[in-house]
């Protein structure tokens, strides 16, 4: 299986919104799709998965026109699209089957993720205690402990849940399928520490399983926890592309992260490097290389200046982001 993205073009009268925007996955992975607010990353997935029209280009699944009501793909959209009115369980079932999920491999993969993301108390109100072996996919969890009730609860309405349980809903709507192709836009938007991490282990689930992934997002360490190649928008334009572990070898070892105990601004001035910031003896400076970061800290050794951190790295994603989009420019959400 592949995916390739061909040419794909977006305009709204006169105004270009994605301007002849083409990358390709060959194999599975994590694909994101970076940029500042407005830069064409929703409309990109949008124009995939045909829910707008396009001006130009093409995408391909496995060769031929990707086709979202015969490909198996799971789509977690930025804005939350559940049924405020009707129970959660009837509401994931309808889903299962419109992707032609049975009803006993629904409930299945329902009770198992909704393990998973911990919102059993909303889908199974009335469950007694009892363990149960649960499975989906080469995945497991043995034994659980389904939440006791004294008294009968109705069904949960969407509206009753916080924006977050909402959200871990709506991830369950998108791997009810066990899809080969998910695209996940802004999916840990608005979630607290915790469920954060429950994401992330649900995603590492499908990156092991073998999936292709479509991931856009704002939160950069996330992106660059998981995917191994990008594609930065800026105002409609593809501005870098390529595999994340490249691009960040050919910026080169330049960002070096300083802590002491006492203020060497002097002495970091003195061998000519430049501070990025400073905060209670906590430098982050950009060098030209390792020779110069080598001076620097054979300086601080021959004014016998403790050194607790001294980390020489390559850019994270987060500075090659706001380095090629410009930050003074542009506010992330």
């Amino acid at each position: 299986m592949s995916l390739d993205v061909i040419d794909l073009t977006k305009r709204y009268g006169g105004k270009t919104v994605v301007d002849h925007l083409s990358f390709s996955m060959p194999k599975p992975g994590v694909y994101a799709l970076l940029g500042t607010n407005g830069a064409g990353k929703t409309t990109t997935i949008r124009m995939m998965l045909g829910i707008l029209s396009r001006d130009g280009g093409q995408v391909l699944w496995e060769g031929r026109e990707l086709n979202p009501a015969s490909c198996n793909l799971g789509y977690l959209a930025e804005e939350r699209g559940l049924y405020p009115k009707y129970p959660l369980m009837d509401q994931l079932m309808y889903f299962a089957g419109l992707r032609g999920v049975s009803k006993e491999t629904a409930k299945q993969r329902i009770r198992y993720l909704a393990h998973r993301l911990q919102v059993e108390e909303y889908l199974y109100p009335n469950a007694g205690s009892a363990s149960h072996s649960l499975s989906y996919g080469s995945h497991s969890v043995s034994r659980i402990q389904l939440p006791s009730r004294q008294k009968k609860q109705k069904p949960k309405l969407a509206d009753q849940l916080s924006k977050g349980n909402q959200q871990k809903i709506q991830l369950m709507t998108a791997l009810l399928s066990d899809p080969d192709l998910i695209v996940l836009d802004e999916p840990l938007s608005g979630l607290d520490p915790v469920n954060t991490d429950i994401f992330k282990s649900l995603i590492r689930e499908e990156i092991e399983k073998g999936k292709y992934l479509i991931l856009s997002s704002h939160q950069m360490a996330t992106v660059e926890e998981f995917c191994t190649d990008l594609t930065i928008l800026d105002r409609a334009k593809p501005v870098l592309q390529g595999n994340l572990n490249q691009i960040k070898k050919s910026y080169g070892r330049v960002n070096l992260s300083l802590k002491v105990e006492q203020d060497i601004a002097p002495l970091i001035q003195a061998c000519g490097v430049a501070i990025v910031s400073e905060k209670e003896y906590e430098y982050r400076l950009k060098v030209t290389g390792e020779e110069q970061a080598n001076r620097l800290l054979g300086s601080l050794i021959a004014q016998n200046v403790p050194v607790i951190t001294f980390d020489l790295r390559e850019p994270s994603l987060h500075e090659i982001f706001v380095e090629t989009v410009g930050g003074e420019r542009h506010e992330l959400d």
